[in-house]
């Protein structure tokens, strides 16, 4: 892979919305993705051996114990939901919610963006896991930037703003339910929380040439407590935190965590079809601020290829090989403006008029279709958080009339 320095140069050929993959802050040799194809291809052989019938009889040994774990953390790392199954039915894991939330506090030997994928999912259990999860976090008398970093560092936050929206109102009310007296109410700390990320991303990110000041801060966030304005000095002390020490990055996350915070639309598997060679390749598509990415693998940290969704449209297509098809295609242009990591780990131009794509079903593929053009237009998540924000600002009318 390129280097930061060598990276730069093509933000400027592929224009602003690729300043994520440019901006990381993370050198890769070429070296490292082949090592990590090569630690993955081993995980994958010893799970078949394991479920061929290759674990020996007597379980109850502890070395087998011990393996056993060993392969349920991979699993988990490749298919969060699968790893847990694996666990709980090998009785490492009692299928309680509380189990499972020590089980990913802890994080022993996992990937932390696959726990995030789990807590986020919009199932009961998931949800439950979610809340006991976030009650094993103490934030007693912790300012709310510090519960932040102790939060985010738990995890990676999933790409879609439903998700993010669940897990971040449960951090919101866990904080309150222990800090009572410092907001009126959730949303508040909800909206807060946002502030502080969106002041991170400012100050820190290189991109980003207008600093704010500390007075435009306190401003941004008038009227947030129920219609009144927070104390002065709490927000001057938020700032100077941020200001200070900006947000640490978990270790498995190569991109920008505030990026990946904000950004991303959807997330999946989708089969994509070659440029040159029309063969098939399973990918992991990241949708992400304007920006189609995907990767080989749900734990690589760079991705394989980036798709700038300028000039560009998607629509529904029927292919004779593939189901549940649809299709990237340039808005008056010969070539979409794309990039990719070739075999030898150098990044070069895309050459492709379209980009197809299959889904696993037709509501996966009307999905990503919605989602593809959402973000194209507009970015879901805004509207969300002006949404929890005009809340959070309301008055309460009705008793003064």
């Amino acid at each position: 892979m390129k280097t930061k320095r060598e990276m730069e140069y093509y933000f400027f050929v592929y224009g602003a919305n690729f300043v994520i993959f440019a901006s990381s802050g993370v050198t890769i040799e070429g070296s490292e993705a082949d090592q990590l194809k090569d630690e993955l291809g081993e995980v994958v052989a010893e799970m078949e051996a394991m479920e061929g019938g290759g674990l020996a009889a007597d379980e109850s040994k502890p070395s087998n114990k011990a393996k056993q774990t060993s392969i349920g953390r991979k699993k988990f790392n490749m298919d969060p939901k699968k790893g847990i199954e694996y666990l709980i039915e090998h009785g490492l894991l009692t299928a309680s919610p509380d189990d499972v939330a020590q089980f990913l506090y802890k994080g022993e030997g996992l990937n932390k963006t696959a726990i995030g994928d789990y807590l986020g999912e919009r199932h009961d259990f998931n949800e439950r896991v979610l809340r006991a999860f976030v009650e094993l976090h103490d934030f007693t008398d912790l300012i709310l930037v510090q519960a932040l970093r102790q939060f985010l560092w738990s995890f990676r936050l999933p790409g879609e703003a439903q998700k993010i929206d669940r897990m971040m109102e449960c951090f919101a009310q866990r904080y309150c339910q222990l800090n009572t007296n410092i907001f009126t109410n959730t949303d508040t700390c909800y909206v807060l929380s946002f502030a502080i990320i969106m002041l991170n991303t400012s100050l820190h990110n290189p991109s980003v040439k207008d600093k704010p000041s500390v007075e435009q801060f306190i401003n941004m966030n008038r009227g947030i407590n129920n219609g009144g304005d927070l104390p002065r000095e709490l927000l001057v002390s938020l700032y100077e935190s941020i200001k200070t020490e900006p947000f640490k990055i978990p270790e498995d996350d190569g991109n920008d965590l505030m990026h990946t915070f904000f950004n991303p639309d959807k997330e999946g598997w989708l089969w994509k079809q070659g440029g040159r060679y029309k063969s098939w390749k399973r990918r992991w598509f990241i949708l992400n601020d304007n920006c189609l990415y995907y990767f080989e693998y749900t734990t690589d940290k760079e991705p394989r290829g980036i798709i700038p969704l300028e000039n560009i449209q998607v629509r529904e297509v029927q292919d004779r090989n593939k189901p549940h098809c649809f299709e990237l295609y340039a808005a008056g242009t010969e070539f979409i403006k794309a990039c990719k990591t070739d075999s030898e780990g150098k990044v070069v131009e895309g050459k492709h008029t379209v980009y197809r794509m299959s889904a696993a079903t037709n509501e996966e593929k009307d999905e990503w279709i919605k989602c593809v053009r959402q973000s194209i237009s507009h970015n879901p998540f805004y509207d969300m958080l002006a949404a929890r924000k005009k809340k959070a600002q309301k008055t309460n009318v009705h008793s003064k009339g």
